[in-house]
């Protein structure tokens, strides 16, 4: 059973460092539970209580399930491994002792802190790439935090390409999912950033089959991804103008990556990220519209 979440960054509760205001997370969980979302994600460390059982008190006051929770770790950096572990321990052991071993770590790279990523972000090229060396580095700590993670708090990891971040590429998917140990690292596919990187999300759906353990729902506006490219926007410019719009609105196969999901035996979360800056849209409208669109596919 497929069942269906929204998440913080719906509502402009992004991990960048950005200006703006965002709703306080009370007013989100409700507008959450209001438009018909099961459950939620994490946000921000600091954004929901993390007090586990506070957590868990305003979750089930609510009638939430908590999904999972996002972790930027620049892994490319052998410098910030350490620190970066720490964090994914502490979040896992905040998720666990909250709500058990259902919740899953979602782990990244620390996306939009790489200037030349950031700036080639939707038209990244080969020779913008990690090394080889680079690669096994960056793998191997993306396996060794999944490895503790699970050993400490029982929970898995599911590993979120992203743009603006190392792994945006499907050829760059690909190679992280050939480089580690497909019962230890899982994918998250999100389906926005996969088609703003360049791929087709129902592809990877089907590819990635037995490593998909959770998908973020994201659209992808046409016209704004090609103004993008062609005004050599960077990642946040495009962000702002749009390129990851409301669900339905943009070219991202939806249908298609759920009957691929379906055929898999797919069974966990779809969480719907409608990516805004702080203070942009109207977050509460926008979920509602998202979900009543997965209505329309049978979700």
């Amino acid at each position: 059973m497929i069942r269906v979440a929204n998440a913080p960054v719906s509502w402009g509760v992004l991990e960048f460092d950005l200006q703006g205001e965002t709703a306080g997370y009370a007013r989100v969980l409700d507008e959450i539970r209001e438009t018909g979302y099961e459950g939620t994600e994490l946000g921000d460390w600091g954004f929901l209580p993390t007090d586990p059982a506070r957590l868990r008190e305003e979750l089930e006051a609510r009638q939430l399930e908590l999904a999972g929770g996002f972790v930027p770790i620049a892994l490319a950096r052998p410098e910030a491994l350490e620190e970066g572990e720490t964090r994914a321990l502490r979040t896992a052991r905040l998720m666990a002792e909250a709500m058990g071993e259902r919740p899953l770590l979602v782990l990244s790279d620390d996306n939009g802190t790489d200037e030349v990523r950031t700036r080639f972000a939707g038209r990244i090229r080969p020779e913008h790439g990690l090394s080889r060396e680079a690669w096994a580095r960056f793998a191997e700590a993306a396996q060794r935090i999944a490895y503790r993670v699970r050993q400490e708090t029982g929970l898995r990891t599911v590993f979120h390409h992203h743009c603006a971040g190392y792994v945006e590429t499907p050829e760059e998917v690909a190679r992280l999912m050939e480089a580690t140990d497909p019962g230890l690292l899982g994918l998250c596919l999100d389906t926005g950033h996969y088609r703003y990187g360049g791929g087709d999300p129902a592809e990877a759906a089907r590819r990635y089959a037995n490593r998909i353990w959770h998908v973020h729902f994201k659209d992808c506006h046409p016209e704004v991804a090609r103004q993008a490219r062609q005004e050599s926007w960077d990642y946040f410019e495009a962000v702002r103008r749009g390129v990851f719009c409301e669900l339905g609105r943009g070219e991202v196969d939806f249908a298609g990556v759920l009957a691929a999901l379906r055929e898999a035996g797919y069974q966990g979360w779809v969480v719907v990220e409608q990516d805004v800056l702080p203070g942009m849209g109207t977050p509460k409208e926008s979920a509602r519209r998202n979900r009543e669109y997965l209505r329309r596919l049978g979700l």
